[in-house]
């Protein structure tokens, strides 16, 4: 009855605050816009709250450097993102061109400043991420981006992928890690929803300077260890390394290059 209850809440909630910010985006300067963006997220954390039964504790946000900084999140529900903007402001998100196939998010994505990215990914993507984060962090915006790309099951991690490094690099602004146990309780798309106390954890930041063999495996180690770690005290199970697991993209590809080597019949 939550979960449905709450699909019903979120879906009215989506409908209405994208109405609301279409309408705010034919208002010169971001502002309107990103305070409508705010509103929805934190109306949709209490709706996890209040409906779903999900009640979030927000740890170590004391750990936030001032001015510009790029978040790296473990990313294991749709819920991830509400939290995020309902905590941190003057934050601007990386996503998957999917979005902008979508009319009504296509308008309100360019005018946030949203860093849209070809799914596919390669050298292309790489540039347009680099780009667009010039931007942001030009503006001293926040950047979240989830490093691994996709929706992970708890327990499970996909390969770190280096769009977030050479974001680190070339503007030397520091990587603020973040662990969650979300998905115990929202598991990435799912219907069903779980009620109790889920936890994301602002981890210490990575400061500007290392390499990119160091800042991927350093990254990794904190937020896997530390989300592994949260998911062991939610579940009541004991702390177990995160499995890897190939990415859709990467099972495609090898898809694509197995039956582009296989004989013809």
């Amino acid at each position: 009855m939550r979960s449905f209850a709450f699909a019903v809440a979120y879906w009215a909630m989506s409908i209405f605050y994208a109405l609301v910010t279409a309408f705010m985006a034919l208002i010169p300067g971001r502002g309107p816009m990103g305070f409508a963006l705010r509103l929805y997220t934190q109306r949709m954390v209490w709706a996890m709250r209040w409906i779903a039964g999900i009640r979030i504790e927000v740890k170590g946000k004391e750990r936030l450097p001032d001015g510009a900084f790029i978040i790296g999140a473990k990313h294991h529900s749709w819920g991830d993102g509400f939290v995020m903007f309902a905590n941190v402001p003057n934050l601007v998100f990386v996503t998957g061109d999917h979005l902008e196939r979508i009319p009504l998010l296509r308008g309100i994505l360019r005018k946030f400043g949203a860093i849209v990215v070809d799914n596919c990914g390669g050298p292309e993507a790489r540039r347009a991420l680099s780009e667009k984060a010039a931007a942001a962090s030009a503006d001293g915006r926040r950047i979240l981006i989830y490093p691994e790309g996709n929706l992970a099951k708890p327990g499970e991690r996909f390969r770190y992928r280096t769009g977030i490094f050479y974001m680190y690099r070339d503007f030397g602004m520091p990587v603020v890690p973040v662990a969650t146990n979300l998905g115990v309780f929202w598991t990435q798309q799912e219907f069903k929803k779980t009620p109790g106390v889920a936890t994301v954890e602002f981890l210490e930041p990575i400061q500007p300077g290392l390499d990119r063999g160091e800042f991927l495996r350093l990254l990794e180690d904190r937020v896997e260890t530390r989300t592994q770690e949260l998911i062991a005290q939610a579940t009541g199970r004991p702390v177990t390394p995160s499995v890897l697991v190939p990415a859709p993209d990467e099972i495609a590809r090898a898809q694509a290059k197995a039956a582009a080597s296989s004989p013809p019949l």
